[in-house]
């Protein structure tokens, strides 16, 4: 899939929306990273209620609970020949379990143990936050904030012009590379620890694999645009699996 426009980026009861219900069947060149980023779910919460563990390996054809009841079982079985839906396409008649109360962690200011240097420039800034010295993907102007009510949007949309560097806000393991999640066009998704994931959509080109290593500041993608806006990249931090706002984290403009 490419882009979508602005709207749909940020529309969360469209895309993305936490799903405590149903299953996924996973298809061929899934990972659980990408599944769980898909129902706004955290990798190892969905995981754990499959019966899997690290290195996260999932197999196309098996069946993945979604709801909060699911066993070793659920993780190792495989999809019956008629009845296996993804659970977003049966969402019109399963009924929903009860998801876990909200956290308040996507508003709340996490502790920087490391201010930047604002004498350096913007690109070469670094803020230690939760352990990770993060810095800034782009340089370009934020042109939509994080927000997470109204119109919501999951991180923040960063103008620039079409073919500049992406860079990694922070050294990590990319765990998705590709376009099969809506809303996003060409992403790459990075993991930094157990807690954090950092993600960079529209891309016009992906320059990493998914199991590669990268460190802060490498280039990892080319900048493009969702296909109706001009050029900007979409950058999100997840914490556990919820969008927090990522000028929580990254240096000061």
């Amino acid at each position: 899939m490419s882009g979508c426009n602005t709207q749909a980026l940020h529309q969360d009861d469209i895309y993305n929306p936490p799903v405590y219900w149903g299953r996924h069947v996973v298809r061929q060149d899934e990972t659980l990273y990408g599944i769980a980023w898909t129902y706004g779910r955290d990798y190892r919460e969905l995981g754990s209620a499959n019966g899997i563990g690290p290195p996260w390996t999932i197999r196309a054809g098996q069946v993945l609970r979604l709801d909060l009841r699911g066993s070793t079982q659920s993780g190792s079985s495989r999809a019956p020949a008629q009845t296996s839906r993804p659970a977003a396409n049966t969402s019109a008649r399963a009924p929903r379990a009860k998801p876990p109360a909200p956290t308040s962690t996507n508003t709340r200011k996490p502790a920087v143990t490391r201010k930047p240097d604002k004498s350096a420039p913007l690109a070469a800034r670094t803020q230690t936050v939760a352990s990770i010295p993060w810095r800034w993907p782009h340089s370009g102007t934020v042109i939509a904030g994080y927000s997470a009510s109204g119109k919501v949007n999951k991180g923040v949309d960063i103008a620039g012009k079409a073919g500049d560097a992406v860079r990694a806000a922070a050294d990590g393991s990319v765990v998705y590379a590709g376009n099969g999640l809506l809303g996003y066009g060409n992403l790459i998704i990075v993991n930094h620890n157990e807690h954090y994931l950092s993600a960079y959509a529209h891309n016009r080109k992906i320059l990493v694999s998914e199991g590669e290593g990268v460190k802060a500041g490498q280039v990892i993608a080319e900048l493009g645009g969702n296909g109706s806006e001009r050029p900007m990249l979409h950058f999100e931090i997840r914490k556990n699996g919820n969008p927090v706002d990522p000028t929580h984290y990254l240096p000061p403009r």
